[in-house]
């Protein structure tokens, strides 16, 4: 029992980007137990996605052809069955909204221990497994006192896995008990102040306390507009009802994973940062040059943000 079963995910006819990010980090663990990856894929275009899955590292990829979207009762039966089938030592789940609903009927069912939101896994003899405590101000290691395990892993944590591979493509018909399924997806509605989904953004202008007030708002989305970028922020301007909830990056926001951030007036609290760690170039605008986002900005302009953002603007447009 020293391979990993990692299974993926996916929304309204394409794959989350955390499906490749879990290619990556269980092919390290099985590299590490000496065993191979497999993947699940549940419902939806099962052959699509396993071509677009056909990535380096992965030795078998699993089909389970039920279903269009996601459903709790269908991933719960299917997954346990995938694993009695496998038989690996480290069962890996996206720490998803869809991933932690299912993911502790799973474990129970398998009766497994689980650990949630990892940050990093090793098995160097015991599963390890690394997570954040205290909104992200420590971290700690965890050893799992158990054989087998489930892991649920954070998105944007690892790098997605790019490389083609050859993997084989077996189609697994799970038994599921349709009497068990007590519910069914009808449709997607985006709630209110959905407009936008700033994970899927390419480039993110952040905002924080440094705007002072609302009435400032205005200032940063012409730079919005000139840019054709996204806009987004940080916890205290959601808190004060300046922009909806579905703009905030961070912990108890969303975590976003762009080619460009522009941080404007955000200092770079451990929150905030571990919702934009993984953008690929990060840029700060602030009047302290010590602030924690310096220390994690490619480029930094330390400077007042009323002199630098209409200067920004006027030179783009």
């Amino acid at each position: 029992m020293s391979d990993v079963l990692a299974i993926t995910e996916h929304r309204q006819g394409e794959l989350r980007d955390v499906s490749s990010e879990l290619v990556t980090v269980g092919s390290e663990l099985a590299a590490q137990q000496g065993g191979a990856l497999h993947l699940g894929i549940i419902g939806g275009d099962v052959d699509a996605f396993a071509d677009e899955l056909s990535l380096e590292g992965v030795e078998t990829i699993h089909t389970v052809d039920h279903g269009d979207e996601f459903n709790h009762d269908v991933y719960t039966q299917a997954t346990a069955q995938l694993f009695g089938a496998v038989e690996p030592s480290t069962l890996l789940l996206p720490n998803s909204v869809n991933g932690l609903d299912y993911a502790p009927a799973v474990a129970s069912t398998l009766d497994i221990p689980l650990v949630t939101d990892a940050i990093g896994i090793s098995r160097d003899g015991g599963l390890e497994v690394t997570r954040e405590m205290y909104g992200s101000k420590v971290e700690t290691t965890v050893a799992v006192d158990a054989d087998v395990a489930a892991v649920s892993v954070r998105p944007a944590e690892w790098e997605p896995t790019t490389d083609a591979g050859d993997p084989s493509i077996e189609s697994f018909d799970a038994d599921i008990d349709e009497d068990a399924v007590k519910s069914t997806v009808t449709g997607f509605e985006a709630v209110a102040g959905g407009d936008v989904d700033i994970s899927e953004a390419d480039f993110l202008i952040s905002i924080g306390r440094g705007i002072e007030e609302e009435d400032n708002l205005p200032l940063i989305k012409d730079l919005v507009e000139a840019t054709d970028a996204t806009l987004s922020s940080s916890r205290p301007i959601v808190d004060n009802g300046w922009l909806p909830k579905n703009r905030q990056v961070g912990q108890s926001g969303k975590v976003v994973t762009p080619d460009v951030y522009l941080a404007i007036g955000i200092s770079g609290a451990v929150q905030h940062v571990a919702g934009m760690k993984g953008s690929d170039t990060i840029v700060a605008i602030n009047t302290d040059p010590n602030a924690p986002i310096m220390d994690l900005a490619d480029y930094a302009i330390v400077d007042d943000l009323f002199d630098v953002v209409p200067a920004l603007t006027d030179a783009l447009e």
